[in-house]
């Protein structure tokens, strides 16, 4: 019972949940809604709300849309209390069996299970880190990028928590599209296992950091899911909030620009 407050309080501290513009029921006549939803509704956004993470996940990829922590100096700082060993990848057995992901889906398939809310985040809690090993918060990473470039970016967030009140990640896959010889676009990508889990083409991750002035700064970055130099400086891999926000389907700016005007958006080269 405990935890489960844990994890509804999380929900509520979030201010800024990224927006699924076809989340929403559509507008039906009077009377009707009724009569036309006899039978339920096929689909709707899918949130889990857990104690390290607040997440919404696609029943078609096998993976989450997006996945939002809350960073802050307390809870990352001492000495850690969860142990990443006594943690397992499992199932999440709050999806249905028709479109979750297994560890068998991932075995020999050349891709690393890639946190999506880092295990490192919450090693103040043995449950909040166990909580990252579902398979609702994984997705198929190549493990070069994995372990080098993405961790970087990873400690980069953690590091943001010693100058900043709250850094709040949101962390989510892409399938970007690109021209094939034919001269069309496509937009392609591998499925892995028995259950056809989806590898992204790309990742992203938006950092709205909290300042101590009351400033609210915006982070986004992409990168591929391939190997990436990670001699790199992770400047290289920031881009406009808008070019995520188009290709994702999700909305950032228009949540947070309710909740203050005093917004400062970091791109490329530290221009607003």
């Amino acid at each position: 019972a405990e935890e489960e407050e844990e994890a509804a309080g999380l929900l509520a501290r979030l201010p800024v949940l990224p927006v699924v513009a076809a989340a929403e029921l559509p507008p039906l006549p009077a009377g009707r809604v009724g009569e036309v939803t006899k039978y339920g509704l096929p689909g709707l956004a899918q949130v889990r709300s857990r104690a390290s993470y607040v997440l919404c996940y696609d029943p078609r990829s096998r993976s989450a849309l997006w996945v939002l922590e809350q960073l802050d100096a307390a809870g990352l700082s001492g000495a850690p209390a969860a142990e990443r060993a006594a943690c397992d990848f499992r199932e999440d057995d709050s999806v249905h069996e028709y479109h979750r992901a297994t560890n068998t889906d991932y075995r020999g398939s050349g891709f690393d299970r890639g946190h999506l809310a880092a295990a490192a985040n919450h090693r103040g809690s043995q449950q909040a880190m166990r909580d990252t090993f579902y398979l609702s918060n994984v997705a198929p990473q190549n493990p070069h990028l994995n372990q080098n470039a993405w961790n970087n970016l990873e400690k980069y967030c953690r590091s943001l928590t010693k100058h900043n009140k709250n850094v709040y990640v949101c962390t989510g896959p892409l399938f970007l599209p690109r021209m094939e010889a034919d001269g069309n676009m496509y937009v392609k990508y591998q499925v892995i296992g028995k259950n056809h889990v989806a590898v992204p083409t790309h990742f992203f991750k938006v950092l709205i950091l909290e300042k101590p002035s009351g400033e609210i700064e915006l982070r986004s970055y992409v990168m591929p899911n391939c190997p990436v130099d990670e001699k790199l400086p992770l400047e290289r891999f920031l881009v406009p909030i808008e070019s995520i926000e188009r290709a994702s389907g999700l909305l950032f700016v228009p949540n947070i620009l309710k909740r203050t005007s005093n917004l400062k958006a970091i791109t490329a080269g530290g221009k607003t």
